[in-house]
């Protein structure tokens, strides 16, 4: 396998700017995900690397290899895509050897390779078989058995779950992940599902309008998030925002001033000198029970219920506090009614503040 190294990336199509001086470095047998929104720029990121696309300035490496005019077929990567893309009149054997067969591999190492992918992928009961008797879950598995037969340097994958229901999902990811495990590989992975890149991630890419707003592991963007956009677009549901002014040196006043918070001593070193914040709390970090909401009045607020979503392991609330919006992730047993009012707190330390101006993190 190798690493993938991307300096100073620019891509524009026409007078549009899709990815804007983009460097990146994804190591040897890691698991990047490149995540946002539809239009960020990760798929054409994906796409320059693969050589689909042409770069309008900055060099990309594969290993130690500029391959900025390297033809896609020479730069020793295999991808996956949302569509299958089998040949129908194929059967799923022929389908895993036809890349191999194109380069004039022996025989017998074709057999090999294909029945050593099928073996690991749980289909060798399915290679007699064409494409139309096949689930979406065995197509997906043989296209991904396409790829692992050519044992490239670098697997690029293009939102590959895309298209399967939300149980092959979950499945799906698993099998992702322990192939990465087994093959250690090199895998550049783009999806919109904050899941996914939660989930599979070695680190992850957050991309936004064509720029990279932060890189790194899963854990640490979801507790470290670098700016309000982030902070709203991992974790589900999303951060629950406030702008909040800065009383006293020591407090925080939001939702029309009738809400307050009061900061802890390093929070208000912090802040100091700032009239206003934006104040980001995450939904799972409110908690109802009455022994935790006495431990923490300062960060005590009464809000109304409005609508409750139970999903069996918990419930998802929506608040009115005050005339503002805020939604909170309870336990299964929180038995709420539109129109109760119900009393919340937050560790003062799972608080999230960012600049008003610049919405990057303050530390």
């Amino acid at each position: 396998m190798a690493r993938v190294y991307l300096e100073h990336i620019e891509k524009n199509f026409g007078s549009t700017r899709v990815v804007k001086d983009l460097t990146l470095e994804i190591k040897d047998e890691e698991f990047v995900v490149l995540v946002g929104p539809s239009g960020c720029g990760k798929t054409t990121t994906l796409r320059l690397i693969a050589g689909l696309e042409e770069v309008t300035a900055g060099r990309i490496y594969i290993g130690d290899r500029l391959v900025n005019d390297v033809a896609p077929k020479d730069r020793d990567i295999a991808m996956v895509f949302q569509n299958y893309a089998l040949y129908p009149h194929m059967n799923v054997f022929e389908n895993m050897a036809f890349g191999l067969k194109l380069r004039r591999l022996p025989r017998a190492e074709v057999e090999r390779r294909v029945r050593a992918a099928a073996e690991r992928l749980g289909i060798v009961h399915l290679l007699s078989r064409r494409p139309r008797e096949l689930s979406g879950g065995q197509r997906q598995r043989v296209a991904l058995g396409r790829a692992v037969v050519r044992q490239p340097q670098v697997f690029l994958m293009d939102e590959p779950l895309s298209n399967l229901d939300a149980r092959l999902r979950v499945d799906m990811r698993a099998e992702l992940a322990r192939l990465h495990r087994e093959l250690k590989a090199t895998i550049v992975y783009v999806t919109h599902d904050q899941v996914e890149a939660m989930t599979m991630g070695d680190r992850i890419v957050v991309m936004k309008d064509g720029v990279v707003q932060q890189v790194a592991a899963p854990r640490a963007v979801y507790e470290h998030p670098a700016n309000v956009f982030v902070a709203g677009f991992i974790g589900s549901p999303p951060m629950n925002f406030f702008t909040a002014a800065v009383t006293g040196g020591r407090h925080l006043t939001f939702a029309g001033g009738r809400a307050r918070f009061g900061l802890t001593e390093a929070q208000a070193t912090a802040l100091a000198g700032r009239e206003q914040v934006i104040l980001g709390i995450r939904p799972e970090d409110l908690r109802a029970e009455v022994d935790f909401v006495t431990a923490h009045p300062e960060t005590a607020l009464e809000a109304t219920v409005e609508v409750v979503e139970p999903l069996g392991a918990e419930t998802l609330v929506h608040f009115s506090l005050h005339g503002a919006q805020l939604m909170a992730r309870l336990g299964a047993a929180a038995a709420l009614r539109a129109g109760e009012r119900l009393h919340l707190a937050v560790a003062p330390e799972r608080l999230h503040f960012f600049d008003v101006e610049t919405e990057k993190a303050l530390p």
